[in-house]
């Protein structure tokens, strides 16, 4: 008994906290700005934009003198040198040296030049990823719309056959209809129910797939305030492909390789560098005898400590490493031409993606156009026919027919409309403008 309490008031509570979710009533601005706050990819990016910055800080750091330090201790067995000892218990060494590089083949110039490409790739890289989300959330966004209006569409559609329904119910009492007008009328409503049923069903995965995108509770009830009925004619379609991030990372790729190219080129360049440095050593210790003038013999014990300071000046010429580096130039210039190979070929499918895209704008746009005139012919037929049968003029077939296809005209203009407001999206992310 008190499994079954327990187990009631869980239920209980559960189904409290579920009707307790707050609705949340978003425009599609909103949307899109809480997809860019949730979205993992997009803050991965960031992430890499930051890393790429940091990178750019090091590179600098190459043109800078670097100051390092040691500090050396050694103890070892005494050492007999002849007349002498040399005792190196506890000897100890510390220096600092300076080291700056003069000419290193251009190397130090072509690597601070790449990290500056890679933040500049990973600031086109940001922005297509940030278009990528919001073309995500407006497909979420307008696809909930639409099933919406469908479910809309289709209780207005239940609302008809009731009320016809009970019109042909009061016939049949009244012996002015058949029993089959009835059954057909039943029928109808039962697909009409079915219809629906799949629509709630669809409107319900719609809003979890928004909520997932979002980054909030899959079970939040979700309101969208914008309507999908207002297409507007494109104006100034242009197919430019100028500002698109992917174009732009392109020319970054081959801008990378030519540095690449440099960097491998320096491998068989002289290299020049310049050293300072000071060291300070102490504690060496050196025994031994002297012989005075008389003969006598005089012991005596000698601590060394002393410091220097020293210059140096490197150079460094490859001369003979088997063509190895040669041929890492060969390779670096046959990745280049793969890089621009890359950017020929992507740039003409950008082009034919852009071109697609204010194509399908404008049939989409002529689609709207249709869908809305049929709506207002199916409107307008159905009032007709509507009238024709109140005054025994039409059949009920005719009626049935002239609902269906109100049906079909009010899905055909949201399908319409909502497809429009897709391509939009996708016209300015294709063209880099979103």
């Amino acid at each position: 008994m008190n499994k079954i309490l327990m187990i009631s008031l869980w239920a209980l509570v559960s189904a409290t906290g579920a009707t307790a979710q707050t609705e949340l009533r978003l425009t599609r601005e909103e949307c899109r700005q809480m997809a860019l706050a949730h979205d993992e990819r997009l803050r991965q990016e960031q992430n890499r934009l930051t890393a790429a910055g940091l990178d750019r800080q090091i590179a600098r750091t190459k043109y800078l003198p670097q100051l390092d330090g040691s500090l050396i201790g050694l103890s070892s067995t005494d050492m007999d040198m002849g007349e002498m000892t040399m005792q190196m218990r506890g000897v100890y060494d510390a220096g600092l040296s300076l080291q700056q590089p003069l000419y290193a083949g251009g190397q130090i110039m072509a690597a601070n030049r790449l990290a500056r490409i890679g933040v500049e790739s990973a600031q086109e890289q940001v922005r297509k990823t940030r278009m990528e989300v919001i073309a995500d959330a407006d497909n979420s966004y307008f696809t909930l719309l639409a099933v919406r209006e469908k479910v809309k569409m289709l209780q207005a559609y239940r609302q008809q056959m009731e009320a016809l329904y009970r019109q042909v119910e009061a016939n049949v009492t009244a012996e002015m209809a058949t029993q089959n007008e009835l059954l057909r009328i039943t029928a109808k409503r039962s697909e009409i129910d079915y219809q629906f049923q799949k629509a709630v069903n669809g409107e319900n995965l719609c809003r979890m797939s928004l909520c997932q995108a979002l980054g909030i509770d899959l079970q939040t009830p979700v309101v969208v305030c914008d309507s999908v009925l207002t297409a507007t004619p494109p104006e100034g379609l242009d197919e430019s492909i100028d500002a698109r991030p992917e174009l732009a990372l392109l020319f970054k790729q081959v801008e990378a390789k030519q540095q690449q190219v440099k960097m491998e080129r320096a491998g068989y360049l002289p290299t020049v560098g310049l050293g300072l440095g000071y060291s300070y050593y102490g504690n060496i210790k050196t025994k031994g005898q002297v012989v005075l003038e008389d003969g006598s013999v005089v012991p005596f014990t000698k601590t060394t400590k002393d410091g220097m300071a020293f210059a140096m000046l490197s150079v460094n010429i490859p001369l003979w490493h088997w063509g190895a580096n040669l041929k890492k130039v060969k390779v670096a210039k046959l990745e280049l031409d793969n890089a621009r190979l890359d950017l020929q070929r992507n740039t003409q499918l950008m082009g034919i993606e852009a071109r697609q895209a204010v194509q399908n704008l404008t049939d989409g746009y002529r689609m709207v156009q249709t869908a809305r005139d049929g709506r207002s012919q199916a409107d307008e037929n159905l009032r007709v026919m509507q009238q024709q049968y109140d005054h025994g003029l039409c059949t009920l077939t005719d009626l049935l027919d002239a609902q269906t296809q109100w049906q079909q005209a009010r899905s055909n203009h949201i399908e319409a409309e909502t497809q429009y407001k897709i391509y939009e999206t996708e016209y300015l992310r294709v063209t880099g403008r979103l």
